[in-house]
């Protein structure tokens, strides 16, 4: 880590208030190489929170296009190893920064995850269980916090994702289901989330929340399609056995409804094999970065670090 250059990306909309204590408090509390402020349109006196403070380097957006927006222009821009992103509303303990950095040299990305006390509302709360749950099924992992957007993760990943994160705020979940369905390693960290200082959460729970289940399950039809397409079919043919027991035991015949749940299952089945093989043929073909540190060896050529041998 001591080698590694570390930019901190802040999208801002409107915090000019809460930026002129962030930006001190970043600079007593952790070490890092740029911070990149990203002004996603804001309309009060974005500037004046920045002009007295080195390192700082302000992008601003003509207009308000979101929360991923303003993620990806600060990974375009950003020219650190490791990016660290975090929200501008005060919400995110800059101490906890160095405890995210702690693991990154093990780790792909880092993830800053909240406990259930931590968030706002019972509604939330309950939310982003079912959030967790989901995204733990689809890709196989403990997921802590799906929504979390205090992470740390290595640059060049983050550029490699730039065409998958959408322009909203479901950018983290699009981040943590893409690296952990590529094989990529994460690791969650708990941190001290702080209450707000002032305004009010934008995201919205039903707007957002359809939001987010939409794009798991883009995600999980792209990179793991039988997660999805199993558990339907399965639940088609049990309908289909169901309605076949009822029917036989008091009409005592086989139903045409019974025949096309049993046939819709199956071709729902057949659909997620064949969209299986696509999704591995398209996975084999992308060309995936070795950690740093790991170069590419040619035929014959032994890796030169041992603990990458077999």
């Amino acid at each position: 880590m001591a080698n590694r250059k570390i930019s901190i990306t802040i999208p801002a909309y409107n915090e000019d208030a809460f930026l002129r204590r962030l930006i001190p408090e970043l600079k007593l509390k952790c070490r890092f190489h740029e911070v990149v402020l990203v002004n996603d349109g804001s309309t009060d006196q974005f500037c004046e929170a920045t002009a007295l403070h080195g390192n700082i380097l302000a992008v601003h957006h003509p207009y308000n296009i979101g929360n991923g927006a303003a993620i990806k222009t600060g990974i375009r821009i950003a020219k650190g190893d490791i990016l660290v992103f975090m929200d501008a509303d005060g919400q995110h303990d800059p101490e906890d920064i160095p405890k995210l950095l702690t693991h990154m040299d093990g780790y792909d990305m880092v993830v800053g995850a909240r406990t259930d006390r931590q968030h706002s509302s019972l509604g939330r709360r309950l939310m982003n269980a079912a959030y967790n749950r989901l995204a733990s099924f689809v890709t196989g992992f403990p997921v802590k916090d799906l929504t979390s957007g205090f992470r740390a993760v290595r640059a060049d990943l983050a550029r490699d994702m730039l065409p998958l994160l959408p322009n909203g705020y479901s950018w983290p979940t699009t981040m943590t289901l893409v690296l952990l369905r590529s094989g990529f390693s994460v690791k969650y960290v708990p941190i001290n989330v702080r209450p707000r200082q002032h305004g009010r959460s934008r995201i919205r729970p039903v707007r957002d929340g359809i939001r987010f289940f939409m794009i798991i399950l883009k995600i999980c039809t792209l990179y793991s399609p039988l997660r999805i397409f199993l558990p339907v079919s399965g639940g088609i043919f049990l309908m289909g056995l169901i309605n076949y027991a009822y029917t036989y035991l008091t009409a005592h015949r086989f139903t045409n409804m019974s025949a096309l749940l049993f046939s819709t299952s199956v071709i729902i089945f057949m659909m997620g094999l064949i969209s299986e093989q696509i999704s591995q043929i398209s996975l084999l073909r992308q060309q995936v970065r070795p950690p740093e540190g790991q170069a590419c060896k040619k035929d014959g050529q032994e890796d030169l670090d041992p603990k990458h041998r077999d």
